[in-house]
């Protein structure tokens, strides 16, 4: 009986010596839960899962880049489909054992025990409601334009008409461009693509204003010589329609391989139901807004239309435990390998924090563990008798 008892004090203390430092300051579901399966959410994912952290992604289904035909600029896979693109990195990150990629729509993030860690509900086809914890959480939650009701703009948004030059103008270089903006923004974008396009109009749908042109001056001095020495031309008539005349997509196109170039045409249309306009693709400046609520909801600031993020704290927004990353932080970037990159060094920043935590939990517990071995030396001196036929040596001193 006495040989039991030593060996099951042995026991206990050799498992607390074991496990006791490697204790996690806080015990989850998962050390991170991230929020959003685009690039930037699939990066910060990728990210955590080469440092074999237990990470949860949901993804909505829903991608701000979905309607455009390719993604460009992402070394490598120059010119997928933004859903090949996901495909392939699903592919890639799915390899990895701790790792779980699910569809699904967060619908509230609670901080919990003063942001130690935080509770995630969300919704899962059928109507499941389900619940996790975790020690972190990671908004790539995007952003939704916001398109106007002309008609044509929604229905060919991505497949000719486009936001950014570098990502899709390349595939209409030389071609006869349009531009639909705001008089301001119109010209300043001019300079963005003159590489790209010389025949340019500017759509401004009205909002050449004396008090615009102020506004314009203000940002671009010397803008109405600067265009009349490149030929842009102003068109201020209210916009109607834009009908699309041809589709350049490829039919049946590999989704792995791009296409270039690409031949749209559209044709403008105005209230006055006067001189149509012929063109071949157009850039857009139009305002944006989150994708998703629940990071404000759960107190994250917004910078403008942007989750206020710190970028010397690895995007941590004002919420300690949440990040923001891709187009829904504040950063004021937007393009695939911006959200590539901020995926990744939200994911470096977070498993580094967790760890700091964590040791700091753990030093706090040796000396608490010395504390409860004291008593536990008394128990083992009074049953380990030096002079004891079951005499065990001086293996409590090792074991502390």
């Amino acid at each position: 009986m006495i040989f039991s008892n030593i060996l099951h004090v042995c026991l206990l203390l050799a498992s607390a010596a074991r496990s006791a430092p490697f204790s996690p300051a806080v015990e989850t579901d998962y050390d991170a839960i991230v929020v959003g399966g685009g690039p930037a959410g699939l990066a910060a994912t990728s990210g955590l899962a080469r440092v074999r952290r237990n990470v949860l992604l949901i993804d909505s289904g829903e991608y701000r880049n979905d309607p455009t035909r390719h993604a460009h600029d992402v070394l490598g896979f120059d010119g997928v489909t933004p859903a090949w693109l996901r495909f392939a990195a699903r592919q890639q990150v799915s390899d990895y054992g701790t790792v779980s990629l699910v569809n699904g729509t967060v619908t509230e993030i609670q901080p919990q025990n003063n942001n130690t860690f935080f509770k995630v509900l969300a919704e899962y086809p059928g109507n499941k409601s389900v619940s996790f914890t975790t020690r972190k959480v990671v908004l790539a939650t995007g952003m939704r334009d916001i398109l106007p009701s002309t008609t044509g703009i929604a229905e060919n948004w991505g497949k000719g008409i486009y936001w950014c030059p570098w990502c899709d103008g390349h595939e209409h270089a030389d071609q006869d461009l349009g531009i639909l903006a705001r008089l301001d923004s119109a010209v300043t974008s001019v300079r963005e693509i003159l590489t790209l396009n010389t025949d340019i109009i500017l759509f401004v749908n009205g909002t050449d204003t004396p008090a615009n042109r102020n506004i314009t001056e203000g940002k671009f001095p010397g803008w109405e010589k600067y265009l009349t020495l490149l030929n842009v031309k102003i068109e201020n008539r209210t916009l109607a329609s834009i009908n699309r005349l041809r589709d350049g997509a490829t039919p049946y196109a590999d989704p792995s391989l791009p296409t270039h170039p690409e031949h749209d045409l559209f044709q403008v249309e105005f209230a006055d139901n006067q001189n149509p306009i012929l063109r071949n693709a157009f850039f857009a400046d139009f305002p944006s807004e989150q994708k998703s609520k629940v990071g404000e909801n759960a107190g994250v600031q917004l910078y403008g239309n942007k989750l206020a993020a710190d970028g010397a704290g690895g995007l941590v927004t004002n919420v300690p435990g949440i990040f923001a990353i891709g187009d829904a932080n504040s950063d004021n970037v937007t393009n695939v390998p911006h959200a590539f990159f901020s995926g990744k060094r939200t994911a470096v920043f977070l498993h580094v924090q967790i760890e700091r935590e964590n040791s700091v939990a753990q030093i706090a517990a040796v000396g608490k563990r010395n504390v409860q071995n004291n008593d536990l030396q008394t128990l083992w001196r009074r049953m380990n008798e030096p002079d004891d036929v079951t005499f065990a040596g001086h293996t409590f001193d090792m074991l502390s």
